[in-house]
């Protein structure tokens, strides 16, 4: 670990004031001047020599003063580009610059971005400007940029760690998960990779359909100690995912979480989500806002096809899971590439509106672990096209008929890609247009889409890039308080969509009780519903569910029409996993299934290996398989 700064140093004499580690990037602080402004190359040759990432910055005694950097960056940004903010990190000298239009910020091959770098001597970096305001997201920017010194600290630790047993040659040593949760089951995500050098944890998930212990990972087993956990990797921001990992914080975990930048801000919004069900449901919640505000303080975000170190032995890279924004499959390069593991979390391999196909081409895969959700026998999806069209036929004979329409969802993917077909179904005269009220974290969560179209499908991306938002349409109306709820309740013909999607709470249970009586409503189910919860037990035929009501349990007799409607689910279909395995570049020799009820992942598995033959794994929980 030291000899590769004391390399570096040694071979920039009298150049290099400090050299950090951030991450598995290394940072180097100078007080020359005219070396930041132009090292003629010489970074570039460690870089080659090195294969790491190096970062040249001005040590804080050289930086320009806050006030005249922001004139300086007024006067040499276009106004065009539309800054919104201008952040400081002092103790690493980065100003962030916050902008409607990014591209205008970075100019052309990042000429406007190297001229801020050389007149004001801050490395520059530049973010979009949500389109939609929200309140989670400056707040979860106001915590990363509150305590940079304590930042810089964590991020050098973090190096520290990595590069105390890093090598170059490849290692001979063994590799094995273990199931902690999301074993035959759909809930509860969470993997515990291990080597001899490295001890990491692949999401960290609730089951928000059960009860009791059954709703979290098993961590009670001897191979768990929190405080031999190296780092956790997120793949996304759902709760069966990532509801867990606040509260590992507060049990005492101060290493990295990595994860995408949108990952990040959604993770936190319905981890604050969680606590406010918790308490309209008069139970303790398990963490609190400070464990949230200590996950997003220890989060490395990455970008897809960003390569990075996280231990030693372990090197990963996130690839598009086409599920939800920001959604991650992990290839974890194991000891230098004695195994490469693909952890594929969700994944859509097929393209939406929203979001581009699951990536199924790798540098290199030996084992491969799938989802499940959707993968019996009889959950092929029907055509997209189909599903839409019957989706659209049945909003439009209950608006005409004088209904409403209620669309219980999930507040990430799901939604999103619900509100963009009924916002152009509206916009090509498919639909009568009526208002359609956003109920619930929807609102903030479309706000983060709108941060972040890098993550998006090219079609989403380049209307946003030309500012014709398809999430600021006039056609959706918020609903941001229990008045404006009753308003909806009592008026005409509408379409809500509202949380939870498995009606398991949520401002959707209340539309429900009050939609509930008339025949002339509309439910329409169209995402997973959980076993036990209202959603499924209204998928089964049910007329009747319990329901709480302002504190006690009520019989609820349901009137209203429920329409069942698969085809439209962030998940990829039975055939979509298929088909996943068939084209993935390389063939993987081992295949685990996971996140799917038993029946589906055992007769996925069974389908998977007689279509490829190869070796498939279904484990239970606790069971522990050997990579290599």
């Amino acid at each position: 670990m030291l000899e590769i700064l004391q390399n570096i140093t040694d071979r920039l004499p009298g150049l290099i004031q400090e050299a950090n580690f951030e991450g598995a990037n290394i940072v180097l602080y100078t007080k020359n001047e005219q070396f930041f402004k132009d090292d003629k190359g010489k970074i570039r040759e460690i870089v080659n020599d090195l294969k790491k990432r190096i970062e040249l910055r001005a040590d804080t005694k050289l930086l320009k003063e806050k006030e005249e950097v922001e004139a300086k960056i007024k006067e040499i940004v276009p106004a065009e580009a539309e800054v919104t903010d201008i952040l400081f990190e002092l103790h690493r000298s980065i100003v962030t610059i916050e902008a409607k239009k990014p591209g205008m910020v970075i100019g052309k091959n990042g000429s406007i971005l190297e001229e801020i770098r050389k007149q004001t001597l801050w490395t520059p970096a530049v973010q979009r400007s949500p389109a939609i305001k929200s309140k989670i997201t400056e707040n979860i920017r106001s915590v990363l940029y509150a305590k940079t010194a304590e930042r810089r600290k964590f991020l050098h630790e973090v190096g520290e760690k990595i590069y105390s047993g890093w090598t170059q040659e490849k290692s001979e040593g063994w590799a094995r998960v273990t199931i902690l949760g999301g074993g035959r089951q759909v809930g509860r995500s969470c993997f515990l990779l291990q080597t001899p050098n490295s001890k990491i944890l692949l999401d960290c998930g609730i089951d928000v359909s059960s009860e009791g212990a059954d709703r979290f990972p098993v961590f009670n087993i001897p191979e768990f100690n929190i405080s031999d956990i190296d780092a956790v990797i997120l793949s996304h921001a759902h709760l069966d995912h990532s509801g867990l990992l606040p509260y590992l914080y507060k049990m005492g975990y101060s290493g990295p979480t990595y994860m995408t930048a949108p990952t990040r801000d959604i993770s936190a919004l319905l981890a604050l989500d969680f606590i406010g069900v918790a308490y309209k449901q008069a139970t303790a919640p398990i963490f609190s806002s400070t464990d949230i505000k200590e996950m997003v303080k220890k989060t490395i975000c990455l970008n897809y096809g960003e390569v990075t170190d996280v231990t030693p032995d372990i090197r990963i890279t996130f690839y598009n899971a086409g599920h939800v924004l920001g959604s991650s499959q992990v290839h974890i390069n194991i000891g230098n590439g004695a195994h490469n593991f693909v952890y594929s979390g969700d994944m859509k391999y097929g393209k939406t509106r929203l979001l581009d196909p699951a990536v199924n081409r790798f540098p290199r895969v030996e084992s491969v672990q799938i989802e499940s959700t959707y993968g019996g026998k009889n959950d092929v999806l029907p055509p997209r096209k189909d599903t839409e069209e019957r989706f659209t036929k049945l909003i439009k004979e209950t608006i005409e008929n004088g209904g409403k329409v209620l669309l219980p969802e999930l507040g990430l993917g799901h939604a999103q890609e619900t509100m963009l077909r009924v916002e152009e179904s509206m916009r090509t005269g498919e639909l009568p247009k009526v208002p359609m009220y956003v109920d619930g974290m929807i609102w903030d969560v479309n706000a983060i889409h709108t941060a972040y179209p890098d993550f998006l499908s090219s079609k989403v991306r380049a209307q946003l890039y030309q500012d014709n938002n398809p999430f600021t349409s006039d056609i959706f109306k918020r609903v941001g308080s229990p008045h404006e709820r009753r308003e909806v309740i009592e008026g005409g013909p509408c379409i809500v969509i509202a949380t939870s999607g498995m009606l398991a709470g949520g401002a959707a249970v209340e539309y429900l009780k009050n939609f509930a009586d008339s025949d002339k409503n509309l439910l329409i189910l169209s995402c997973y519903q959980g076993p036990g919860t209202i959603g499924r037990q209204l998928q089964e035929g049910a007329r009747e569910v319990k329901i709480e009501d302002e504190g006690a349990i009520i019989n609820l007799t349901v009137n209203m029409k429920v329409e069942l409607v698969n085809g439209l689910s962030p998940h990829s279909g039975r055939t979509e996993l298929m088909n996943y395995i068939k084209n993935m570049q390389p063939k993987p020799k081992r295949i685990i299934i996971n996140h799917g009820e038993v029946s589906k992942s055992l007769d996925l598995a069974s389908s998977l290996y007689k279509a490829n033959r190869i070796e498939t794994n279904v484990p239970r929980g606790l069971e522990t398989l050997r990579l290599r």
